[in-house]
């Protein structure tokens, strides 16, 4: 389905519109959105459309190299393949009651690993699925693997009446040529010491098709009734991970020309460690994954503001993780013309360990500024903690929701260094 099509476009110039259903391209049906791309690759595109309940057929031209200038709208929850695994970990089953169903929505689908960069865990992929992935290229994949000893993983998993073992599935995608990249959640007392040892251990000859092995900690909330005992790293367990982390990517660094295995930023910022240095990351391949998420906003923060010129004064309040907090204020307390004050906002809604921007809620952010006093001119709130394309908080509250209750404007500021900036200058 058509959500949008830019002006001046190939899409455009083809008379498609937004709410057209394309259904078929040179002849071939498509399935969904990864078939579009794939069959849709051509220079000239004979496109089979409905259109308010009619059959149309429309002839699509481009240059090599232009795009076609429309948005796809996103898969229903209905469209998506869930995941039948019952994760000790699973954040979803952390939730608390009452909030909206797609919300609740656990993915386990190999198309939006493609299309989006969710993680999935192969332990449900079908042969018709697997086949595909291999026939139309999908690659980067991103995969869960938690521990490649298979009884580990099968506990780590919610014992699925499936199989889970991981390592014959990685290596028929790697055989393949699909790039995977591979994430550990890290919950302490299961799959950490020597089995996270023998994890990293035994995908590390599965590169370069496995790329990279993101390391991140279990997130708890204090909604777990009926769930597995889990805890947190302390920061003693912090330090020590990066220890033994820095020591490893030495020795991939001789071994396979890349560091292969990445910790997630919350590891140091929880350890009170500096965080590596941006080439340490090669590439920012996973950032939106929490690695190395903070070293590039922070390094393109220090360059937008050379580039600085002088405006009027202007006084703001930023709203931040607690998590993250002291380091913003750090960054903002220089910034010429501007009175920043930055808030950790503590996570109350979700609680346990939850400190982190994209999971605060409108009212959380509400009660912990409704106390300052003088606010200045605007609040900036991360845009990141926006859910669903309709700007909501996961709370079902508006950035207008809060404003009214604060008497000051909300203003939602993407996670870039420009972006902030601007926001925080008034331009």
């Amino acid at each position: 389905m058509v959500a949008a099509v830019r002006p001046r476009t190939a899409a455009a110039a083809a008379g498609l519109a937004a709410g057209d259903r394309i259904l078929a391209i040179n002849g071939r049906p498509l399935r969904d959105a990864i078939d579009f791309q794939f069959y849709g690759a051509e220079a000239r595109l004979q496109l089979a459309v409905e259109r308010e309940g009619r059959p149309r057929a429309l002839r699509l031209a481009r240059q090599a190299g232009d795009e076609l200038g429309l948005e796809l709208e996103a898969p229903r929850p209905g469209e998506i393949a869930t995941c039948a695994n019952k994760c000790v970990f699973c954040f979803i089953h952390q939730l608390p009651r009452g909030m909206r169903k797609s919300l609740y929505v656990k993915d386990d689908d190999f198309r939006l690993s493609f299309l989006h960069g969710n993680y999935i865990t192969l332990s449900d992929l079908d042969e018709p699925s697997f086949e595909r992935i291999l026939e139309q290229r999908l690659s980067p994949l991103y995969v869960s693997v938690h521990a490649t000893d298979p009884a580990l993983r099968w506990e780590l998993l919610g014992r699925p009446r499936h199989g889970v073992e991981i390592l014959p599935r990685l290596e028929r995608l790697a055989k393949a040529g699909i790039r995977i990249h591979a994430q550990i959640v890290l919950c302490p007392g299961l799959n950490d010491g020597p089995h996270l040892e023998r994890t990293v251990r035994e995908l590390a000859p599965l590169h370069p098709q496995v790329a990279t092995t993101a390391i991140v900690p279990v997130g708890l909330t204090r909604h777990r009734e009926r769930l597995p005992a889990l805890r947190t790293l302390t920061d003693a367990e912090a330090a020590t991970l990066i220890d033994t982390v820095t020591a490893w990517q030495a020795r991939f660094v001789d071994a396979l020309g890349s560091r292969f295995v990445f910790l997630g930023d919350e590891v140091y910022l929880q350890a009170g460690r500096p965080l590596p240095p941006a080439d340490a990351y090669e590439g920012f391949a996973i950032a939106e994954d929490g690695i190395g998420l903070v070293r590039r906003f922070e390094d393109g923060f220090a360059q937008a503001m050379r580039r600085l010129r002088r405006r009027r004064s202007r006084r703001v309040t930023v709203v931040s993780g607690a998590m993250y907090a002291p380091r913003l204020a750090g960054l903002l307390e220089n910034l010429p013309g501007v009175g920043a004050r930055v808030v950790g906002v503590a996570n109350a809604f979700f609680g346990g360990s939850v400190a982190v921007a994209g999971l605060l809620t409108g009212q959380d952010i509400q009660r912990a500024l409704a106390a300052l006093g003088d606010l200045g001119e605007a609040v900036l709130v991360p845009a990141v903690a926006l859910r669903d394309g309709e700007g909501v908080f996961l709370d079902d509250l508006t950035p207008a929701d809060v404003a009214r209750a604060l008497g000051v404007p909300v203003v939602a500021v993407e996670p870039e260094p420009r972006a902030l900036l601007r926001a925080l200058r008034g331009g």
